[in-house]
């Protein structure tokens, strides 16, 4: 396998990815797949693990960092634009359908987190994406909004639209972007908020998978994009196009993956991972390893020649 370092465009933007080439020789052009970060991530940690993977079972495969995110170009850093998430999956399909080892009527979406939630309404409305699986889809407005758990009180989102709306009032006045934490400072903190946020601190935080590039805050004007936006809405879209939505039995974020499978038609499959949390699917060989295989079916049979 050859990983090459890529450039694309995306809505005026410049996007850095990681492209991965099977080393087995293949008869013509190959099937590949799209493979978006969490939230937080960059293409260097769970999404480039995937996309390893799948490129050893025989695709092309297109690992980046959003915009705003990574190595990739945006201003300011940090920035969640769910409508710029979007458009950089339907950008780096693009990008594949230039390469001459790639078949263009052959590609495929897949999402880890929130990109699985992208990958969804992206794929809903670009017809060029044959199929698309999901790893621990999150819909990232519902978690704002709701909570990982689907529990929070509403006025956790009131305070943060204030902060939000406080915040392009000080842009406005030429003041510093301002910007929130997205983990605890401390392990102990981390602990104190429970299993998900202690899980998602030590990936993120610890040499488990730490990275440099990865965000470690967000734009509070991220807030009011993330509010409104409704990755599940237009899956109804996707048939007849096949979707297969994997997420962790002990996965706290798993009834996210049950509304979008509940909300979508034709050809769709929710793969349960017993004994998996929401990040143990990120990088833990257990999980991945079964979650990969997965996914590797579902492909080779939905985008066949």
């Amino acid at each position: 396998m050859m990983r090459t370092d890529v450039t694309f465009p995306s809505a005026g933007l410049k996007l850095a990815g990681h492209l991965y080439t099977p080393d087995s020789e293949a008869p013509g052009p190959r099937p590949a797949l799209v493979v978006g970060h969490p939230g937080s991530g960059v293409k260097e940690q769970t999404a480039g693990l995937y996309a390893r993977r799948l490129a050893e079972r025989g695709f092309v495969t297109l690992a980046f960092d959003a915009a705003y995110q990574g190595e990739s170009e945006g201003e300011p850093r940090g920035l969640e634009d769910p409508g710029q998430r979007v458009e950089d999956l339907k950008a780096a399909v693009s990008f594949l359908t230039t390469l001459d080892a790639v078949d263009p009527g052959r590609i495929g979406a897949m999402g880890i987190c929130a990109s699985g939630g992208y990958a969804l309404t992206a794929t809903a409305t670009d017809h060029r994406i044959r199929a698309v699986g999901t790893v621990s889809a999150v819909d990232i407005s519902r978690q704002f909004r709701l909570g990982a758990d689907g529990t929070q009180d509403p006025a956790v989102l009131e305070g943060m639209l204030d902060a939000a709306s406080a915040a392009r009032s000080a842009e406005a006045r030429g003041e510093d972007v301002r910007r929130f934490p997205l983990f605890p400072a401390t392990e102990e903190e981390a602990r104190r908020g429970g299993p998900h946020v202690h899980e998602g601190w030590e990936y993120y935080r610890t040499p488990r998978a730490e990275h440099p590039r990865s965000a470690k805050t967000l734009t509070w004007t991220s807030v009011d994009r993330l509010a409104t936006f409704d990755a599940f809405a237009p899956v109804g879209l996707i048939a007849p196009r096949p979707l297969l939505l994997i997420a962790g039995r002990e996965a706290v974020t798993s009834w996210m993956s049950v509304e979008a499978f509940q909300r979508a038609s034709g050809t769709k499959e929710l793969a349960w991972i017993e004994g998996a949390s929401h990040i143990d699917l990120y990088d833990k060989d257990a999980y991945v390893l079964p979650a990969v295989e997965r996914l590797a079916g579902f492909f080779t049979t939905h985008l066949a020649a």
